[in-house]
């Protein structure tokens, strides 16, 4: 069993778009410049935020941190969104999820600017993606691709079964893998809750992409010998006998599946810290106007 390691490969991958800050500053532009927006005091986010804060000061981005109490309105929102919209001092912006109920995500994300969207979430980023036009890839299904990549494992002819279906991991990673690319040329089943014999469908797997959101959901008798199994799940639970009272668990049963592996991601330190390296690239590649050239100012 090969532990794909999350954060050794970040790291990697961090010093490369450190070296292209550092061209860009010597050019006389400024460094790229990501926003994110936290509403309300959920504890996970707050991790979250404070891991892209950090890590974009390592890499040698300005970064940007817009707290607002959970009482704000949608249309509050709606109106700082279209401030950093018309902010060219701004390169790229995230909303933080989840929001607060009584905002619709929907109209939030429709409110960005697609040329900003450096969380590739808008509906006209995820078009560009099914027709395969140059975008911005959705962070964490991009983390995956370049993980696969890097250990160079074989996807080509691979059958590979993603468990979950949202916009965010599982529709997007499931179109990812089924092009005719490297990593690619899967054949993909995207499974969910609803699915009938998911058991004996995962035991046809060669790989796994667990993203139901479930802690420990594949058991090792799902997992065929051999499989590659990319862990998405990251869930709080509880650990009294830990300081800070709880731990993250992920959808697979490490500790029983890993043995059954080829390959296999840890939870942390697997997708994770991916999910923020595909976040500062998408920055990286606003910034040079590499996706809208049409947005270059003159």
């Amino acid at each position: 069993m090969i532990l794909i390691d999350g954060k050794e490969t970040s790291q990697r991958i961090k010093e490369e778009i450190k070296v292209e800050v550092e061209a860009i500053l010597a050019q006389g532009d400024r460094a790229p410049h990501l926003v994110a927006i936290l509403v309300g005091n959920d504890g996970a986010s707050e991790t979250y935020v404070g891991n892209k804060i950090r890590t974009c000061k390592e890499v040698g981005f300005e970064s940007t941190l817009l707290r607002f109490d959970d009482s704000m309105k949608e249309s509050e929102l709606i109106k700082v969104i279209k401030d950093l919209n018309e902010d060219e001092g701004v390169d790229g912006f995230i909303v933080q999820l989840p929001l607060p109920k009584h905002i619709n995500v929907h109209h939030i994300t429709a409110a960005i600017d697609p040329a900003k969207d450096v969380d590739g979430f808008h509906p006209v980023n995820l078009g560009r993606m099914v027709e395969e036009l140059p975008t911005y890839l959705p962070a964490t299904p991009k983390g995956i691709m370049q993980l696969l990549e890097r250990y160079n494992i074989e996807t080509s002819g691979k059958h590979c079964v993603v468990i979950g279906r949202s916009n965010i991991v599982g529709t997007p990673i499931s179109i990812l893998l089924s092009r005719n690319t490297n990593p690619g040329n899967c054949t993909v089943t995207l499974t969910h809750s609803r699915t009938s014999n998911l058991k004996e469908i995962c035991l046809q797997a060669d790989i796994i992409i667990a993203a139901i959101g479930v802690p420990y959901f594949i058991k090792a008798d799902m997992v065929k010998d051999g499989a590659v199994v990319i862990d998405v799940g990251m869930t709080r639970v509880q650990a009294p006998e830990l300081k800070s009272g709880f731990r993250l668990a992920g959808d697979v049963d490490f500790k029983n599946v890993a043995e059954k592996c080829s390959y296999i991601t840890p939870v942390p330190g697997g997708v994770g810290p991916m999910t923020i390296i595909g976040l500062l690239q998408n920055t990286l590649l606003s910034a040079q106007h590499r996706i809208y050239p049409a947005h270059v100012k003159q």
